[in-house]
Protein backbone atom coordinates (compact mmCIF):
# COMPACT_ATOMS: atom_id res chain seq x y z
CA UNK A 1 0.00 0.00 0.00
CA UNK A 2 3.21 2.20 0.29
CA UNK A 3 4.85 3.88 2.83
CA UNK A 4 1.95 6.37 4.61
CA UNK A 5 4.45 8.60 6.53
CA UNK A 6 5.92 10.02 3.31
CA UNK A 7 5.06 13.54 2.41
CA UNK A 8 2.88 14.23 -0.20
CA UNK A 9 4.40 16.72 -2.47
CA UNK A 10 1.87 19.32 -3.92
CA UNK A 11 2.97 21.66 -6.99
CA UNK A 12 1.48 24.94 -6.20
CA UNK A 13 1.59 27.34 -9.14
CA UNK A 14 -1.28 29.09 -8.41
CA UNK A 15 -3.25 27.92 -11.10
CA UNK A 16 -7.24 26.81 -10.96
CA UNK A 17 -6.82 23.93 -9.41
CA UNK A 18 -4.89 25.43 -6.74
CA UNK A 19 -7.65 28.09 -5.84
CA UNK A 20 -10.25 25.29 -5.44
CA UNK A 21 -8.43 23.70 -3.13
CA UNK A 22 -7.44 26.51 -0.69
CA UNK A 23 -11.15 27.54 -1.28
CA UNK A 24 -12.41 23.81 -0.29
CA UNK A 25 -9.90 23.31 2.18
CA UNK A 26 -11.69 26.97 4.13
CA UNK A 27 -15.33 24.65 3.94
CA UNK A 28 -17.00 23.57 7.37
CA UNK A 29 -17.86 19.83 7.75
CA UNK A 30 -20.55 19.14 5.76
CA UNK A 31 -22.97 18.47 9.20
CA UNK A 32 -21.71 21.96 10.13
CA UNK A 33 -22.53 23.34 6.65
CA UNK A 34 -26.32 22.10 7.10
CA UNK A 35 -26.31 23.90 10.91
CA UNK A 36 -25.32 26.70 9.00
CA UNK A 37 -28.38 26.75 6.69
CA UNK A 38 -30.36 25.69 9.18
CA UNK A 39 -29.77 28.98 10.89
CA UNK A 40 -30.35 30.38 7.78
CA UNK A 41 -33.88 29.07 7.00
CA UNK A 42 -35.18 30.08 10.43
CA UNK A 43 -34.07 33.60 10.10
CA UNK A 44 -35.17 34.10 6.02
CA UNK A 45 -38.14 32.51 6.91
CA UNK A 46 -39.28 34.70 9.45
CA UNK A 47 -38.06 37.45 6.98
CA UNK A 48 -39.85 36.29 4.26
CA UNK A 49 -43.13 35.71 6.41
CA UNK A 50 -42.91 39.09 7.72
CA UNK A 51 -42.72 40.59 3.95
CA UNK A 52 -45.74 38.70 3.33
CA UNK A 53 -44.19 36.82 0.61
CA UNK A 54 -46.09 33.95 -1.27
CA UNK A 55 -47.17 32.63 -4.54
CA UNK A 56 -49.91 30.54 -6.62
CA UNK A 57 -49.19 27.49 -7.74
CA UNK A 58 -51.01 23.78 -8.55
CA UNK A 59 -50.58 21.21 -5.69
CA UNK A 60 -52.03 17.91 -6.05
CA UNK A 61 -55.40 17.36 -4.74
CA UNK A 62 -54.78 14.06 -2.90
CA UNK A 63 -58.50 13.96 -1.17
CA UNK A 64 -60.74 14.94 -4.56
CA UNK A 65 -58.19 14.12 -6.89
CA UNK A 66 -56.73 16.10 -9.67
CA UNK A 67 -54.73 19.34 -8.63
CA UNK A 68 -56.12 22.94 -6.86
CA UNK A 69 -54.54 26.31 -7.38
CA UNK A 70 -52.98 27.08 -3.92
CA UNK A 71 -52.23 29.74 -2.24
CA UNK A 72 -48.43 28.93 -0.30
CA UNK A 73 -47.80 31.68 1.88
CA UNK A 74 -43.81 31.44 3.64
CA UNK A 75 -44.03 30.17 7.26
CA UNK A 76 -41.83 31.61 9.97
CA UNK A 77 -39.90 29.59 12.09
CA UNK A 78 -39.07 32.08 15.13
CA UNK A 79 -42.82 32.58 16.10
CA UNK A 80 -44.27 30.54 18.79
CA UNK A 81 -45.67 28.42 16.99
CA UNK A 82 -42.47 27.66 14.87
CA UNK A 83 -40.55 27.43 17.73
CA UNK A 84 -42.54 24.87 19.34
CA UNK A 85 -42.52 22.81 16.16
CA UNK A 86 -38.52 22.70 16.35
CA UNK A 87 -38.44 21.44 19.75
CA UNK A 88 -41.22 19.00 19.23
CA UNK A 89 -40.45 16.98 15.61
CA UNK A 90 -36.90 16.90 16.01
CA UNK A 91 -36.99 13.26 16.92
CA UNK A 92 -39.76 12.48 14.03
CA UNK A 93 -38.36 14.41 11.64
CA UNK A 94 -34.59 12.24 12.37
CA UNK A 95 -36.34 8.75 12.28
CA UNK A 96 -38.78 9.18 9.57
CA UNK A 97 -36.03 10.88 7.09
CA UNK A 98 -35.98 8.15 4.35
CA UNK A 99 -32.56 7.71 3.49
CA UNK A 100 -31.76 6.76 7.21
CA UNK A 101 -33.55 3.15 6.91
CA UNK A 102 -32.79 2.63 3.87
CA UNK A 103 -29.18 2.97 4.33
CA UNK A 104 -28.46 1.28 7.59
CA UNK A 105 -30.57 -1.99 6.65
CA UNK A 106 -28.24 -2.39 3.55
CA UNK A 107 -25.24 -2.12 5.45
CA UNK A 108 -25.84 -4.36 7.68
CA UNK A 109 -25.31 -6.90 4.60
CA UNK A 110 -22.83 -5.16 3.43
CA UNK A 111 -21.07 -4.35 5.95
CA UNK A 112 -20.81 -7.96 6.76
CA UNK A 113 -19.62 -9.21 3.25
CA UNK A 114 -16.93 -5.90 4.00
CA UNK A 115 -15.82 -7.00 7.16
CA UNK A 116 -15.34 -10.97 6.55
CA UNK A 117 -13.46 -9.90 3.40
CA UNK A 118 -15.97 -11.59 0.78
CA UNK A 119 -16.14 -8.19 -1.34
CA UNK A 120 -12.47 -7.90 -1.54
CA UNK A 121 -11.94 -11.46 -2.55
CA UNK A 122 -14.19 -11.29 -4.94
CA UNK A 123 -12.65 -8.18 -6.35
CA UNK A 124 -9.33 -10.03 -6.46
CA UNK A 125 -9.87 -13.24 -7.85
CA UNK A 126 -12.12 -11.50 -10.89
CA UNK A 127 -8.84 -9.37 -11.48
CA UNK A 128 -6.04 -11.50 -10.91
CA UNK A 129 -8.42 -14.10 -13.06
CA UNK A 130 -8.44 -11.24 -16.30
CA UNK A 131 -6.38 -12.06 -19.72
CA UNK A 132 -3.57 -9.13 -20.89
CA UNK A 133 -6.07 -7.63 -23.51
CA UNK A 134 -9.01 -7.71 -21.16
CA UNK A 135 -6.99 -5.91 -18.47
CA UNK A 136 -7.77 -1.98 -18.52
CA UNK A 137 -11.40 -3.14 -19.45
CA UNK A 138 -12.42 -5.43 -16.05
CA UNK A 139 -10.33 -3.07 -14.03
CA UNK A 140 -12.50 0.01 -14.90
CA UNK A 141 -15.22 -2.26 -15.08
CA UNK A 142 -14.91 -3.88 -11.47
CA UNK A 143 -14.19 -0.09 -10.02
CA UNK A 144 -17.43 0.75 -11.48
CA UNK A 145 -19.14 -2.32 -9.81
CA UNK A 146 -16.93 -1.70 -6.26
CA UNK A 147 -19.62 1.18 -5.54
CA UNK A 148 -21.96 -1.15 -4.08
CA UNK A 149 -19.05 -0.73 -0.85
CA UNK A 150 -17.39 2.01 -2.20
CA UNK A 151 -14.43 1.63 0.65
CA UNK A 152 -13.51 -1.80 -0.29
CA UNK A 153 -12.97 -0.12 -4.52
CA UNK A 154 -10.87 2.33 -2.99
CA UNK A 155 -8.99 0.49 -0.12
CA UNK A 156 -8.38 -2.99 -2.53
CA UNK A 157 -9.03 -2.49 -6.07
CA UNK A 158 -7.25 1.07 -7.11
CA UNK A 159 -3.44 -0.32 -5.23
CA UNK A 160 -4.76 -3.75 -7.01
CA UNK A 161 -5.08 -1.95 -10.84
CA UNK A 162 -1.44 -0.84 -10.23
CA UNK A 163 0.03 -4.46 -8.78
CA UNK A 164 -2.44 -5.79 -11.46
CA UNK A 165 -0.63 -3.31 -14.70
CA UNK A 166 2.84 -3.88 -13.28
CA UNK A 167 2.69 -7.34 -13.32
CA UNK A 168 1.58 -7.57 -17.19
CA UNK A 169 5.23 -4.99 -17.57
CA UNK A 170 2.71 -1.95 -17.88
CA UNK A 171 3.05 1.47 -15.76
CA UNK A 172 1.29 0.83 -12.70
CA UNK A 173 -0.44 4.49 -11.61
CA UNK A 174 -2.10 4.31 -15.18
CA UNK A 175 -3.44 0.70 -13.22
CA UNK A 176 -4.04 3.13 -10.48
CA UNK A 177 -5.74 5.32 -12.50
CA UNK A 178 -7.64 2.94 -14.66
CA UNK A 179 -9.23 1.58 -11.29
CA UNK A 180 -10.11 5.11 -9.39
CA UNK A 181 -11.48 6.31 -12.46
CA UNK A 182 -14.16 3.52 -12.52
CA UNK A 183 -14.16 3.82 -8.81
CA UNK A 184 -14.96 7.56 -8.27
CA UNK A 185 -15.42 9.19 -11.57
CA UNK A 186 -18.58 5.95 -12.19
CA UNK A 187 -19.59 6.07 -8.73
CA UNK A 188 -23.24 6.36 -9.51
CA UNK A 189 -23.22 3.62 -12.37
CA UNK A 190 -23.60 0.08 -11.55
CA UNK A 191 -24.96 -3.27 -12.87
CA UNK A 192 -26.81 -4.13 -9.63
CA UNK A 193 -28.86 -2.01 -6.66
CA UNK A 194 -26.16 -0.67 -4.32
CA UNK A 195 -26.21 1.81 -0.69
CA UNK A 196 -26.02 4.59 -2.99
CA UNK A 197 -29.27 3.87 -4.76
CA UNK A 198 -32.09 3.89 -1.95
CA UNK A 199 -29.56 6.55 -0.46
CA UNK A 200 -30.48 8.85 -3.04
CA UNK A 201 -33.98 7.86 -3.82
CA UNK A 202 -35.16 8.81 -0.04
CA UNK A 203 -33.76 12.15 -0.32
CA UNK A 204 -35.40 12.67 -3.77
CA UNK A 205 -38.56 11.02 -2.03
CA UNK A 206 -38.18 14.16 0.66
CA UNK A 207 -37.65 16.70 -1.54
CA UNK A 208 -40.50 15.39 -4.54
CA UNK A 209 -43.02 15.40 -1.28
CA UNK A 210 -42.67 18.97 -1.40
CA UNK A 211 -45.57 18.97 -4.63
CA UNK A 212 -46.96 15.72 -3.72
CA UNK A 213 -47.28 14.19 -0.87
CA UNK A 214 -47.83 10.77 -1.73
CA UNK A 215 -44.29 10.49 -4.09
CA UNK A 216 -42.11 7.88 -3.77
CA UNK A 217 -38.52 7.34 -6.02
CA UNK A 218 -37.97 3.80 -5.92
CA UNK A 219 -34.09 2.04 -5.23
CA UNK A 220 -34.67 0.86 -8.99
CA UNK A 221 -35.79 4.85 -10.14
CA UNK A 222 -32.88 4.89 -12.28
CA UNK A 223 -31.54 1.23 -12.86
CA UNK A 224 -31.58 1.08 -16.56
CA UNK A 225 -29.78 4.24 -17.17
CA UNK A 226 -27.06 3.45 -14.71
CA UNK A 227 -26.69 -0.41 -16.44
CA UNK A 228 -26.08 1.22 -19.73
CA UNK A 229 -23.83 4.10 -18.20
CA UNK A 230 -21.55 1.54 -16.36
CA UNK A 231 -20.41 0.52 -20.35
CA UNK A 232 -20.52 3.72 -21.06
CA UNK A 233 -17.76 4.65 -18.26
CA UNK A 234 -15.80 1.19 -18.87
CA UNK A 235 -15.67 1.96 -22.48
CA UNK A 236 -14.27 5.98 -21.96
CA UNK A 237 -12.43 4.45 -19.37
CA UNK A 238 -10.62 2.03 -21.43
CA UNK A 239 -9.83 4.40 -24.05
CA UNK A 240 -9.05 7.14 -21.85
CA UNK A 241 -6.31 4.75 -20.25
CA UNK A 242 -4.53 2.63 -23.35
CA UNK A 243 -4.92 6.05 -25.29
CA UNK A 244 -4.23 9.01 -23.57
CA UNK A 245 -3.01 8.44 -20.08
CA UNK A 246 -0.62 5.35 -20.40
CA UNK A 247 1.03 6.84 -23.71
CA UNK A 248 1.56 10.17 -21.65
CA UNK A 249 3.06 8.05 -18.18
CA UNK A 250 5.41 6.43 -20.86
CA UNK A 251 7.10 2.68 -20.13
CA UNK A 252 8.10 1.90 -16.54
CA UNK A 253 11.40 0.81 -17.02
CA UNK A 254 11.72 -0.27 -12.93
CA UNK A 255 11.45 -4.08 -12.62
CA UNK A 256 8.65 -5.00 -10.60
CA UNK A 257 9.15 -5.74 -7.16
CA UNK A 258 6.10 -7.33 -5.88
CA UNK A 259 3.15 -9.76 -8.04
CA UNK A 260 -0.29 -10.12 -7.56
CA UNK A 261 -0.66 -13.35 -4.93
CA UNK A 262 -2.81 -15.65 -5.88
CA UNK A 263 -6.24 -16.14 -3.08
CA UNK A 264 -5.22 -18.45 -0.17
CA UNK A 265 -6.63 -21.96 0.43
CA UNK A 266 -8.87 -20.30 2.89
CA UNK A 267 -9.99 -17.07 0.45
CA UNK A 268 -10.59 -20.12 -1.99
CA UNK A 269 -13.16 -22.22 0.37
CA UNK A 270 -14.47 -19.19 1.71
CA UNK A 271 -15.22 -18.18 -2.07
CA UNK A 272 -17.01 -21.90 -2.97
CA UNK A 273 -19.34 -21.49 0.06
CA UNK A 274 -20.29 -18.17 -0.59
CA UNK A 275 -20.90 -19.23 -4.27
CA UNK A 276 -22.91 -22.10 -2.79
CA UNK A 277 -25.31 -20.12 -0.26
CA UNK A 278 -25.29 -17.14 -2.94
CA UNK A 279 -27.01 -19.62 -5.70
CA UNK A 280 -29.26 -20.72 -2.75
CA UNK A 281 -30.73 -17.57 -1.79
CA UNK A 282 -31.25 -17.05 -5.56
CA UNK A 283 -33.12 -20.20 -5.44
CA UNK A 284 -35.17 -19.39 -2.81
CA UNK A 285 -35.45 -15.40 -4.02
CA UNK A 286 -36.66 -16.36 -7.54
CA UNK A 287 -39.20 -19.17 -5.63
CA UNK A 288 -40.26 -15.90 -4.39
CA UNK A 289 -40.75 -13.98 -7.23
CA UNK A 290 -40.98 -16.08 -10.60
CA UNK A 291 -44.39 -18.28 -10.15
CA UNK A 292 -47.40 -16.37 -11.15
CA UNK A 293 -49.16 -16.35 -7.55
CA UNK A 294 -45.22 -15.77 -5.77
CA UNK A 295 -45.29 -14.19 -2.50
CA UNK A 296 -43.38 -11.25 -3.94
CA UNK A 297 -45.20 -10.32 -6.19
CA UNK A 298 -48.69 -7.94 -5.98
CA UNK A 299 -51.23 -10.15 -4.30
CA UNK A 300 -54.01 -8.80 -6.68
CA UNK A 301 -52.41 -7.66 -9.73
CA UNK A 302 -49.38 -9.96 -9.88
CA UNK A 303 -47.15 -7.61 -10.88
CA UNK A 304 -43.25 -7.72 -9.92
CA UNK A 305 -42.84 -4.03 -10.89
CA UNK A 306 -44.30 -1.22 -9.35
CA UNK A 307 -45.74 -0.89 -5.46
CA UNK A 308 -44.88 -4.21 -4.95
CA UNK A 309 -43.68 -6.24 -2.22
CA UNK A 310 -40.88 -7.48 -4.11
CA UNK A 311 -39.86 -3.59 -5.00
CA UNK A 312 -40.83 -2.38 -1.51
CA UNK A 313 -38.76 -5.09 -0.18
CA UNK A 314 -35.96 -3.98 -2.60
CA UNK A 315 -33.33 -2.61 0.32
CA UNK A 316 -33.67 -5.96 3.30
CA UNK A 317 -33.52 -7.82 -0.25
CA UNK A 318 -29.91 -6.14 -0.59
CA UNK A 319 -29.27 -6.61 2.48
CA UNK A 320 -29.47 -10.39 2.78
CA UNK A 321 -27.76 -10.13 -1.20
CA UNK A 322 -24.16 -9.57 0.50
CA UNK A 323 -25.43 -11.20 3.96
CA UNK A 324 -25.99 -14.54 3.02
CA UNK A 325 -22.50 -15.32 0.69
CA UNK A 326 -20.41 -12.97 3.63
CA UNK A 327 -22.03 -15.38 6.00
CA UNK A 328 -20.80 -18.46 4.45
CA UNK A 329 -17.40 -16.64 3.12
CA UNK A 330 -16.84 -16.29 6.89
CA UNK A 331 -17.49 -19.72 8.17
CA UNK A 332 -15.87 -21.09 5.27
CA UNK A 333 -12.01 -19.08 5.34
CA UNK A 334 -12.39 -19.30 9.47
CA UNK A 335 -13.19 -15.68 9.98
CA UNK A 336 -16.28 -16.49 11.80
CA UNK A 337 -16.56 -19.06 14.03
CA UNK A 338 -19.60 -18.71 16.05
CA UNK A 339 -22.90 -16.37 15.89
CA UNK A 340 -20.80 -13.69 18.25
CA UNK A 341 -18.22 -13.17 15.25
CA UNK A 342 -21.47 -12.34 13.54
CA UNK A 343 -22.51 -9.95 15.53
CA UNK A 344 -19.33 -8.09 15.85
CA UNK A 345 -18.80 -7.62 12.51
CA UNK A 346 -21.72 -6.05 11.54
CA UNK A 347 -21.54 -3.74 14.76
CA UNK A 348 -18.34 -2.79 13.07
CA UNK A 349 -19.11 -2.00 10.02
CA UNK A 350 -22.25 -0.14 11.69
CA UNK A 351 -19.72 1.47 13.56
CA UNK A 352 -18.39 2.97 10.83
CA UNK A 353 -21.82 4.66 10.36
CA UNK A 354 -21.57 7.21 12.85
CA UNK A 355 -20.46 10.16 10.91
CA UNK A 356 -23.42 9.50 8.41
CA UNK A 357 -26.12 9.43 11.32
CA UNK A 358 -24.80 12.90 12.29
CA UNK A 359 -24.90 13.74 9.21
CA UNK A 360 -28.47 12.71 8.77
CA UNK A 361 -29.85 14.16 11.97
CA UNK A 362 -28.47 17.74 10.52
CA UNK A 363 -29.72 17.25 7.05
CA UNK A 364 -33.40 15.95 8.08
CA UNK A 365 -33.84 18.91 10.21
CA UNK A 366 -33.15 21.00 7.38
CA UNK A 367 -35.31 19.04 4.66
CA UNK A 368 -38.21 19.31 7.69
CA UNK A 369 -37.31 23.11 8.38
CA UNK A 370 -37.44 23.72 4.33
CA UNK A 371 -40.63 21.95 3.88
CA UNK A 372 -42.55 23.71 7.12
CA UNK A 373 -41.61 26.83 6.00
CA UNK A 374 -42.56 25.87 2.60
CA UNK A 375 -39.50 28.09 1.45
CA UNK A 376 -38.63 24.75 -0.98
CA UNK A 377 -42.13 24.81 -2.74
CA UNK A 378 -41.77 29.02 -3.21
CA UNK A 379 -38.55 28.37 -4.75
CA UNK A 380 -39.64 25.96 -6.64
CA UNK A 381 -42.54 28.01 -8.22
CA UNK A 382 -41.00 31.35 -8.33
CA UNK A 383 -37.82 29.37 -10.26
CA UNK A 384 -39.90 27.20 -12.18
CA UNK A 385 -41.92 30.65 -13.65
CA UNK A 386 -38.28 31.80 -14.32
CA UNK A 387 -37.84 28.96 -16.36
CA UNK A 388 -40.46 28.69 -18.50
CA UNK A 389 -40.31 32.57 -18.88
CA UNK A 390 -36.41 32.80 -20.00
CA UNK A 391 -37.59 29.16 -22.44
CA UNK A 392 -34.94 27.65 -20.96
CA UNK A 393 -35.83 24.18 -20.98
CA UNK A 394 -35.21 21.11 -22.14
CA UNK A 395 -31.53 20.24 -23.07
CA UNK A 396 -30.17 23.27 -22.39
CA UNK A 397 -31.62 23.04 -18.85
CA UNK A 398 -30.75 19.62 -18.40
CA UNK A 399 -26.85 20.68 -19.22
CA UNK A 400 -26.77 23.41 -17.37
CA UNK A 401 -28.05 21.71 -14.08
CA UNK A 402 -25.56 18.96 -15.17
CA UNK A 403 -22.46 21.04 -14.86
CA UNK A 404 -23.80 23.23 -11.74
CA UNK A 405 -23.73 19.81 -9.58
CA UNK A 406 -20.13 18.71 -11.17
CA UNK A 407 -18.62 22.01 -9.68
CA UNK A 408 -20.41 22.03 -7.00
CA UNK A 409 -18.69 18.41 -6.79
CA UNK A 410 -15.26 20.66 -6.77
CA UNK A 411 -16.06 21.92 -3.21
CA UNK A 412 -18.37 19.40 -1.42
CA UNK A 413 -17.36 15.25 -1.93
CA UNK A 414 -20.24 13.90 0.12
CA UNK A 415 -23.26 13.19 -2.57
CA UNK A 416 -25.66 12.78 0.10
CA UNK A 417 -24.65 16.08 1.49
CA UNK A 418 -25.34 17.48 -1.44
CA UNK A 419 -28.26 16.06 -2.51
CA UNK A 420 -29.89 17.27 0.64
CA UNK A 421 -29.05 21.08 -0.08
CA UNK A 422 -29.86 20.37 -3.86
CA UNK A 423 -33.08 18.40 -3.90
CA UNK A 424 -35.65 20.24 -2.17
CA UNK A 425 -35.06 23.10 -4.57
CA UNK A 426 -34.47 21.36 -7.92
CA UNK A 427 -36.80 18.36 -7.70
CA UNK A 428 -39.56 20.43 -6.98
CA UNK A 429 -38.13 23.34 -9.47
CA UNK A 430 -38.00 20.66 -11.81
CA UNK A 431 -41.41 18.75 -11.46
CA UNK A 432 -43.12 22.13 -12.00
CA UNK A 433 -42.36 22.06 -15.30
CA UNK A 434 -42.51 18.03 -16.11
CA UNK A 435 -39.67 16.37 -15.35
CA UNK A 436 -40.08 13.65 -12.79
CA UNK A 437 -37.70 13.55 -9.63
CA UNK A 438 -36.03 10.30 -11.17
CA UNK A 439 -34.92 12.36 -14.14
CA UNK A 440 -33.85 15.36 -12.05
CA UNK A 441 -32.03 12.56 -9.39
CA UNK A 442 -30.22 11.20 -12.49
CA UNK A 443 -28.92 14.46 -14.10
CA UNK A 444 -27.58 14.77 -10.81
CA UNK A 445 -25.82 11.73 -10.80
CA UNK A 446 -23.83 12.38 -13.63
CA UNK A 447 -22.58 15.51 -12.57
CA UNK A 448 -21.77 14.57 -9.06
CA UNK A 449 -19.64 11.31 -10.05
CA UNK A 450 -17.48 13.07 -12.75
CA UNK A 451 -15.58 15.42 -10.95
CA UNK A 452 -14.88 13.16 -7.75
CA UNK A 453 -11.14 12.02 -9.27
CA UNK A 454 -9.78 15.79 -9.82
CA UNK A 455 -10.67 17.11 -6.60
CA UNK A 456 -8.52 17.15 -3.89
CA UNK A 457 -11.24 18.01 -1.04
CA UNK A 458 -12.91 13.94 -2.19
CA UNK A 459 -12.16 11.91 0.93
CA UNK A 460 -9.88 9.66 -0.24
CA UNK A 461 -7.80 11.45 -2.94
CA UNK A 462 -4.89 11.84 -0.52
CA UNK A 463 -4.61 8.12 0.12
CA UNK A 464 -4.50 7.88 -3.89
CA UNK A 465 -1.68 10.12 -3.93
CA UNK A 466 0.08 7.97 -1.52
CA UNK A 467 -0.65 5.06 -3.82
CA UNK A 468 0.95 6.79 -6.54
CA UNK A 469 3.77 7.42 -4.38
CA UNK A 470 5.12 3.73 -4.42
CA UNK A 471 5.61 4.01 -7.54
CA UNK A 472 7.01 7.36 -8.58
CA UNK A 473 8.26 9.40 -5.52
CA UNK A 474 8.06 12.63 -7.03
CA UNK A 475 4.05 11.96 -7.39
CA UNK A 476 2.16 14.26 -5.53
CA UNK A 477 -1.75 16.16 -5.71
CA UNK A 478 -0.58 17.39 -9.17
CA UNK A 479 0.47 14.80 -10.66
CA UNK A 480 -2.35 12.98 -9.51
CA UNK A 481 -5.05 15.99 -10.98
CA UNK A 482 -3.32 15.80 -14.17
CA UNK A 483 -3.58 11.86 -14.65
CA UNK A 484 -7.03 12.27 -13.94
CA UNK A 485 -8.36 15.17 -15.71
CA UNK A 486 -8.92 13.56 -19.59
CA UNK A 487 -11.06 10.95 -17.60
CA UNK A 488 -13.16 13.54 -15.70
CA UNK A 489 -13.54 15.39 -18.92
CA UNK A 490 -14.25 12.87 -21.26
CA UNK A 491 -16.89 10.98 -18.63
CA UNK A 492 -18.84 14.63 -18.25
CA UNK A 493 -19.33 15.17 -21.91
CA UNK A 494 -20.07 11.16 -22.84
CA UNK A 495 -22.08 11.03 -19.87
CA UNK A 496 -24.03 14.11 -21.29
CA UNK A 497 -24.70 12.91 -24.29
CA UNK A 498 -25.96 9.86 -22.85
CA UNK A 499 -28.36 11.69 -20.95
CA UNK A 500 -29.24 13.70 -23.96
CA UNK A 501 -29.82 10.70 -26.36
CA UNK A 502 -31.80 9.48 -23.40
CA UNK A 503 -34.13 12.33 -22.35
CA UNK A 504 -34.76 12.92 -26.48
CA UNK A 505 -36.23 9.34 -26.84
CA UNK A 506 -38.08 9.39 -23.79
CA UNK A 507 -36.59 6.00 -22.57
CA UNK A 508 -37.89 5.30 -18.86
CA UNK A 509 -34.83 5.67 -16.58
CA UNK A 510 -35.74 2.58 -14.48
CA UNK A 511 -39.05 0.80 -13.74
CA UNK A 512 -42.12 2.64 -13.90
CA UNK A 513 -39.35 5.68 -13.63
CA UNK A 514 -40.56 8.01 -16.58
CA UNK A 515 -38.49 11.28 -18.01
CA UNK A 516 -41.59 13.22 -17.72
CA UNK A 517 -44.70 13.62 -14.97
CA UNK A 518 -47.98 15.74 -15.48
CA UNK A 519 -47.21 19.36 -14.76
CA UNK A 520 -48.64 19.65 -11.43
Amino acid sequence: MGETSKKVKVDRKGGFLDWVERVGNKLPHPAAIFVILIFAIIIISDLCARAGVSVQFNMVDKTNGGTKLTDIKAVSLLTADGIRYMFTSAVNNFTSFAPLGTVLVAMLGVGLAEETGLIQAVLRKAVLSTPKSLVTVIVVLLGVMSNIASDAGYVVLIPLGAIVFLGFGRHPIAGLAAAFAGVSGGFSANLLIGTTDPLLGGITTEAARLIDASYKVAPTANYYFMVASTFLITAIGTFVTEKIVEPRLGKYDKAPTENATELSAEEKKGLKSAGIAFAIFMIVLLALVVPYNGILRDPKTHEIIGHTPFMDGIVPIIALFFFIPGVAYGIASGKIKNNKDVANSVGKSMGKMGGYLVLVFVASQFVAYFGKTNLGTILAAKGAKFLNSTGLTGIPLVLLFTILTAFINLFMGSASAKWAIMAPVFVPMFMAIGFSPEFTQATFRVGDSCTNIITPLMAYFALIVTFAEKYDEDAGIGTLISTMLPYSMLFLLGWSILLIIWYSAGIPLGPNAPIHIPIP
